[in-house]
């Protein structure tokens, strides 16, 4: 991802990558400078940047965000798959720093999100299954799009729900569960789909990514929109609706 935003910004004129850290032995990536992340503070202090956009792993998106706030940067994350404590350090750094945080900054996963919603307060009662796939290296299952999903529909049915993974066995669906599937192969970008199932019909609901570009161009559109926000928490369906 880290790529795939500099590779972005390289192709628009109203946004400069000025540096990037990785804690791979990479010197430089289309002319940008990749230097150590444990010299995050320095660089910051440094090249002054007007805002970070964050792709890596939850300890270290805590430890960017503490020092994004230190310095007043405002930043923009899409990592996912945080524990209580680490989400809890993000959270904090909004009170000093405006904060964006998405699990996915397709804008047509917002669209999806929205019609999501719509389609289960249309439809009370029918059985939901939710499915997403994702590269073979990806770490965190659901992934965090998936997880969204499940708020969204948790919120329109204004009741909980228990999650089943998979099923195995003898195993009949409960009237209280929605089924969440995931699935871990090849190169593949992002795909999720949910299935609204009951009185004699099925309705499908889905999102591919074809490219790492898609979320890189939102993360970006997401950083230069957060430039002009007052310190705070802010989701990247605020960036689409202006």
């Amino acid at each position: 991802m880290g790529e795939a935003v500099i590779e972005t910004a390289a192709d628009r004129d109203d946004v400069k990558v000025v540096f990037g850290v990785d804690q791979a032995d990479v010197e430089s990536v289309l002319g940008v400078p990749v230097e150590d992340p444990d010299a995050f503070e320095d660089l910051l202090e440094t090249h002054d940047p007007d805002a970070v956009i964050d792709f890596t792993v939850p300890k270290a998106a805590m430890q960017f965000a503490t020092a994004c706030a230190d310095a007043g940067v405002p930043l923009v994350t899409g990592t996912t798959g945080h524990d209580d404590l680490q989400f809890e350090t993000v959270a904090a750094a909004s009170e000093r720093t405006p904060v964006l945080k998405a699990t996915n900054f397709a804008r047509g996963i917002q669209a999806l999100l929205r019609t999501v919603s719509a389609a289960v307060e249309a439809l009370p009662g029918y059985d939901i299954e939710v499915t997403e796939t994702h590269h073979n290296g990806k770490r965190d299952a659901p992934s965090g799009t998936a997880n969204t999903i499940l708020e969204e529909i948790r919120d329109a049915r204004e009741e909980d729900f228990e999650q089943q993974f998979g099923r195995e066995g003898i195993q009949p669906r409960e009237d209280d569960e929605i089924g969440v599937h995931v699935r871990r192969a090849g190169d593949i970008r992002g795909e999720h789909e949910i299935m609204l199932a009951g009185n004699d019909e099925v309705v499908t609901l889905s999102h591919r990514a074809e490219d790492r570009g898609v979320f890189a161009a939102g993360a970006i559109d997401a950083a230069v929109w957060l430039t002009d926000q007052e310190p705070g928490w802010y989701e990247f369906g605020d960036v689409i609706d202006g």
